[in-house]
């Protein structure tokens, strides 16, 4: 592999570390890199060598938020157990159903997430501290196990849509959505890698190298977070999620 290439992946594993870290979307950057760097490889090895360099990074984050976040462990536990096992069920369905299929679905909801966090300025700006009850376990379970699904068969745009929930349905704000969601994305991560490495689609040298500078992404990403707080956040949201329904819209109708 040239040099070009390594320092290419490398430093866009970086980028994806810190944006992933503090919105989600990692993956907006990093599948990209990975198809234009190694044409060559299948859809599903693609998606095996991100999850491989992804998880590092989430980890990195998830435990630097869990130091300095206080998040209930019964809604922790829900939230990773629904999101590893649609995960895995979603990974193992990525042959099944084209993603074709899922892009213009995916496209409106964003445009939803887009205009609804846009037009309520409050929107994920204060922390409502709430008892766990039923009804909150359940939201969360079905939410999870949803995302969770989408994460393990397609993947752009899943931790938006972790944080956006989160927020909506839990009633916390961006940072602990964004502590939440590293939770969540950790263990997608996870389960998917269960089943793409034991399937050999995982390019361990590759996702190795993006793995070390995902992680180093992904701590200054957690620092601009707590220093900048939910403000900075949401404008960060915000930018990242109308750059995916860019990129989106043009490979639907325009590439």
């Amino acid at each position: 592999m040239d040099i070009e290439i390594i320092l290419s992946l490398v430093l866009f594993a970086f980028m994806a570390g810190a944006i992933d870290a503090a919105v989600g979307g990692g993956g907006l950057i990093q599948i990209p890199a990975i198809m234009s760097s190694l044409p060559q490889l299948q859809p599903a090895t693609v998606f095996g060598t991100n999850k491989l360099a992804s998880i590092f990074g989430t980890g990195s984050a998830a435990f630097s938020y869990l130091r300095q976040v206080k998040l209930p462990w019964v809604l922790l536990g829900v939230i990773a157990l629904c999101s590893f096992i649609s995960s895995f069920i979603g990974a193992a369905s990525v042959t099944l159903i084209p993603v074709d299929i899922l892009k213009p679905f995916v496209l409106i909801m964003l445009i939803v997430i887009a205009i609804y966090t846009f037009m309520k300025k409050q929107f994920g700006r204060v922390h409502v501290e709430q008892k766990l009850n039923k009804k909150m376990l359940i939201l969360a379970a079905l939410g999870s196990l949803a995302i969770g699904f989408y994460d393990g068969i397609f993947g752009p745009g899943t931790g938006s849509f972790f944080i956006f929930f989160f927020i909506r349905y839990l009633s916390v704000d961006f940072l602990h959505a964004s502590a939440l969601s590293k939770i969540a994305n950790f263990t997608t991560n996870l389960a998917a890698l269960s089943f793409f490495i034991p399937t050999g689609h995982v390019l361990f040298l590759v996702g190795a190298m993006m793995a070390a500078a995902n992680i180093c992404g992904s701590l200054l990403g957690v620092k601009l977070a707590f220093k900048y707080g939910s403000g900075f956040i949401r404008i960060l949201f915000l930018i990242l999620v109308s750059l995916l329904i860019c990129r989106m819209a043009y490979q639907m109708f325009l590439a």
